[in-house]
């Protein structure tokens, strides 16, 4: 009951009711339910429950009326909603009736939802109510709404990824908006929920981003040298924040920056002495950057200048190097390296070391004075000049490299080889003739050679009235020839000198340069000095130097080598100068191009080459169709490092200790000093053990290799103790012998050299020719040698062989005469040095003492009964007298004195022949060789280190002694 609400009486009610009641009891179904006719509804998947828009109620005319909350109102059948129908096939939803009386009613699912297999439902629904009577006869439907269900999404699903990895590459350098894109899906069916809201990577610290759409860029420049590639690891983020459910994997690789040069080759090679050519560039290749390219030219240059005379060559003597070069006569060195029988350079500075040339150095204020007598005073023409030099920039005063000029009183230059402002100059003064007409007399060579601080070969062939220069090599005409008078004549001696030109105060110097204060002794002082280095200053008088020659001396014995294959095309233009050390390459076809390149290779024929670096250099000019977009090859650089040479050992062996009859001495033969000489050369190389220690892994072992044969350049022949005197003694040698072997020899009283570039054995062969002869041996009882050998100018020197000679002097020289015819098949030549035989040596042989007549008579009988025992007799009889003197001198040990001018030595023609028979047996067994002469005493023995062999010669010595004892008790001394 509602407040305010009009109340009418109650007869009235009843009255109403009472139709009313009437009125139901004679109602029918007349009206059909109603709906709207369009509804919409949400339902979520995996829910079944439906929200429609409007809701689901049905409206039946046949219901009745309520007026009043307070009425009980019987409804009637007609007036109900009994059910929904819902029209459609597969229509996963059905309509539930909620109250018959006001026809409201729901939508739900029959089964679960997938938003992902169909999103929207549209069907139609109808309403129909209960009909009429008890079995709901007369039903009416209501007419068909149409009902849209959207099926509402949830984020069931995670992204995922299209591709399973993804690949880029990018230059270094470059600034990229997108390197590439990645892309994920979503199988949610909602916008929302399908949707990919952001990617994001993973890997941390890494120069890349990425956006919402999945673009990758750099956020840096990349570099190649620093990362070859990246690896990424990407994920992805739908909107409803759901993870990808695999992360990715990216791998971006970092190309370098195309940049044309020379690619595929190392820049340090390693040299190996005696291999032969190593390929330079084995895998170069020349990277042009797709360019179109239409020519080709290379420059390779190997920078040898720091090595010698500006490249490796052999370190014989200047005047060896001509005669190989075919230069055989009449050349003579003026700047030799300092020895006994040329000492002038001797205390000159040097720039050299012992792997490569030996040089000299000049710094303005050294000079040299040449001997007199190694030059002849006039030059005989035509004649050649040839000098190693150095020079650094001119300067405005005369710089002197060789000057013949007056001795005393006058200044006059003969000739003479100078630098001045650059300019190489050569003066040649005619001798005095009957005409004073002008003649040429200085010819300049203006050459960018004489002042770029390196290395040059100069070669002056003079032939009045023309001079032709070679440098390098190459000739060059001058540039200027001037005229002057030819000389005076005079009977002035002149002084060759080198350095620097000789001058006299007394004189009248013409030129006006400043000299050098310092005067040299009687007024005479140096001018002009050179500035520089100097080496193989060389004069042959009488004849040119061809072509041939001159190549020959500049040829260095290292350079760049190219042998072509026959598979490899011939289109390349090569071209080499004249040293070897620059290559120049010229072609098309770039493939052809770095086959020839990779045939390049360095070589070095030296056996023992100097070691140290060689500095490569690669200059490249690439043209192409395009001129403007051509491309530059950047320079190249590396180098060459050539090992250190295995050092041979030069050895001198053979009999060092024997002596001779003094009438050998005397004879015209003399006496060979090196008989049996052997010249032997080692190397020793260091090799790692087979077996690995476990104490020390890097133990080493030295394998000593079997002999090389390598050549000498000079043996050198020493007196020990006093120089020889030429009124009595000199050492000989058979000069033709020398000179058919292309060796040279100088003599004076300190001994003498044999020069010359030779092998080992041939060296041999003339060691054993050198005879020493005395034809004054009174007073002589012993001579020493000393003999060096060495190779490369001194590079490498053998052994101080040293050898003593001993002089055997007897009282008869008749008897001596038939002693030493009969002697040889007594002694044995023993050649072991060690062997002492009981302290005797002939060492002191000469050492003068008094031997009593019957001591004599004693040793005369005794040698008359065992003649095979002469020397060991001998050797008694001093043994005694040494312990005698040293009982007189206060205990002198080792001294043999004694005087045998009076002995006489006889051979007892009672002798057997068995005694004989069996004492030449026993020489046999004992001599090494056989090869002694047949005057050999049993004195000679060879020298030796071997305790095996001393030993050897001491049991050898006292079974001798045991065999042939003899009673010397009767002997006075």
């Amino acid at each position: 009951m509602h407040r305010g609400r009009y109340k009418p009486p109650a007869s009235i009610l009843g009255l109403v009711l009472g139709l009313l009641c009437v009125v139901q009891a004679a109602k029918v179904n007349k009206h059909k339910p109603w709906i709207e006719t369009t509804y919409h509804g949400i339902v979520t998947e995996n829910d079944d429950k439906v929200l429609l828009d409007p809701p689901l109620i049905a409206l039946d005319k046949d219901a009745p009326l309520r007026y009043a909350e307070s009425f009980e109102v019987t409804l009637t059948k007609e007036g109900e909603i009994c059910g929904f129908r819902i029209h459609g096939q597969d229509v996963p939803f059905e309509a539930v009736v909620l109250d018959k009386s006001t026809g409201e009613g729901v939508i739900r699912a029959k089964e679960k939802l997938d938003c992902e297999l169909q999103k929207e439902h549209t069907f139609t629904i109808q309403a129909y109510d209960c009909g009429e009577g008890p079995d709901g006869a007369n039903m009416k439907k209501s007419h068909k709404a149409t009902v849209h269900i959207q099926v509402n999404d949830i984020n069931e699903y995670s992204p995922v990824f299209k591709e399973k990895s993804y690949k880029a590459t990018v230059m270094e350098g470059k600034s990229y908006d997108s390197i590439l894109k990645v892309e994920a899906v979503d199988a949610d069916c909602s916008f929302q929920f399908s949707q990919i809201c952001s990617y994001e990577i993973v890997t941390p610290d890494v120069p890349f981003t990425i956006d919402k759409d999945g673009y990758i860029k750099n956020t840096e420049k990349l570099n190649y040298s620093k990362e070859r590639m990246y690896k990424l690891t990407v994920t992805a983020y739908d909107c409803g924040k759901n993870r990808a459910s695999e992360d990715i994997l990216i791998k971006i690789s970092i190309k370098p920056t195309c940049k044309p040069g020379w690619q595929g080759w190392s820049k340090r090679m390693e040299y190996e002495p005696g291999t032969g050519n190593l390929a330079l560039f084995p895998s170069m290749h020349l990277e042009t950057c797709d360019e179109p390219i239409t020519s080709i030219q290379a420059n390779i240059e190997l920078e040898t200048n720091h090595i010698g005379k500006g490249c490796d060559r052999d370190t014989y003597s200047e005047k060896s190097l001509h005669m190989l070069c075919g230069a055989s006569s009449g050349t003579v060195e003026l700047l030799p390296a300092p020895s006994s029988a040329a000492n002038w350079t001797l205390g000159l500075p040097t720039d050299n070391g012992h792997d490569s040339d030996q040089v000299y150095e000049f710094n303005g204020t050294q000079a040299i004075k040449v001997p007199e007598g190694v030059v002849s005073t006039s030059l005989k023409e035509p004649f050649t000049v040839s000098v190693w030099m150095r020079h650094g920039p001119g300067a405005r005063e005369k710089e002197t490299i060789l000057c013949n000029s007056d001795r005393t009183e006058m200044n006059r230059h003969h000739y003479s080889l100078y630098v001045h402002n650059c300019r190489l100059v050569f003066l040649l003064r005619q001798d005095p003739s009957e005409s004073e007409n002008y003649k040429p007399a200085e010819f300049h060579w203006k050459l960018d050679q004489v002042c770029d601080k390196e290395w040059h070969h100069y070669v002056l062939n003079v032939e009045f009235p023309s001079v032709a220069l070679f440098v390098d090599g190459v000739s060059y005409d001058p540039f200027l020839v001037t005229e002057d008078y030819p000389l005076h004549a005079s009977k002035i001696e002149t002084q060759l000198t080198i350095g620097a030109c000789w001058q006299d105060n007394a004189g009248h110097d013409s030129d006006n340069e400043t000299v050098s204060e310092t005067l040299t002794g009687g007024g005479a002082y140096m001018s002009q000095f050179f500035r520089g280095n100097l080496a193989g200053l060389m004069i042959r008088s009488g004849k040119l130097e061809n072509k041939k020659v001159i190549d020959c001396l500049y040829t260095c014995k290292e350079g760049l080598d190219l042998q072509l294959p026959e598979e490899v095309g011939t289109g390349i233009k090569v071209q080499f100068n004249p040293s070897q050390s620059s290559l120049t390459l010229e072609g098309d076809d770039i493939e052809s191009f770095d086959k020839v390149m990779q045939h390049v290779s360095y070589l070095n024929s030296r056996q023992f080459p100097t070691p140290g670096i060689r500095r490569l250099h690669i200059t490249t000019t690439v043209k192409c169709f395009n001129e403007e977009s051509c491309i530059s090859v950047p320079e190249a650089e590396g180098y060459v490092m050539v090992l250190q040479p295995e050092e041979p050992k030069i050895s001198l062996s053979g009999i060092d200790h024997f002596a001779r009859s003094a009438p050998e001495f005397e004879s015209p033969e003399g006496v060979t000093l090196f008989p049996e000489l052997r010249i032997v050369s080692t190397i020793t190389r260091e090799v790692e053990a087979e077996g690995e220690s476990e104490d020390d892994p890097t133990a080493q072992e030295s394998v000593v290799s079997e002999e090389v044969m390598h050549n000498l350049d000079t043996c050198e022949v020493t007196v020990v103790g006093e120089e020889l005197d030429g009124q009595r003694e000199s050492l000989e040698v058979d000069l033709a012998q020398i000179q058919q072997r292309g060796l040279e020899m100088s003599s004076s009283n300190l001994g003498l050299i044999i020069t010359g570039v030779n092998t080992m054995a041939t060296y041999e062969e003339v060691l054993h020719l050198i005879r020493y002869r005395n034809w004054h041996t009174e007073a002589l009882f012993d001579r020493k040698f000393k003999l060096v050998c060495s190779e490369l100018n001194g590079r490498y020197i053998s052994n101080n062989f040293k050898v003593e000679v001993n002089v055997i002097h007897t009282a008869n020289p008749m008897e001596h005469a038939n002693n030493a015819m009969v002697q040889p098949q007594f002694i044995s030549p023993v050649h072991h040095a060690s062997m002492d035989l009981s302290g005797h040596n002939l060492a002191n042989a000469h050492q003068a003492s008094v031997v009593p007549s019957a001591a004599t008579i004693v040793i005369v009988v005794c040698v008359s009964f065992l003649v095979f025992m002469i020397i060991l007799g001998v050797f008694r009889i001093r043994a005694a007298h040494q312990r005698s003197m040293r009982d007189q001198e206060n205990g002198k040990e080792n001294e043999m004195d004694w005087d045998d001018s009076a002995l006489t030595i006889t051979v007892n023609p009672m002798e057997t022949y068995e005694d004989q028979h069996s004492s030449e047996e026993e020489e046999e067994e004992e001599s090494e060789d056989g090869e002694e002469e047949d005057d050999i005493t049993s004195a000679e023995s060879e020298s030796s280190e071997d305790e095996e062999g001393a030993e050897a010669e001491g049991r050898q010595a006292a079974s001798r002694q045991q065999q042939l004892e003899w009673d010397d008790s009767t002997l006075t001394y």
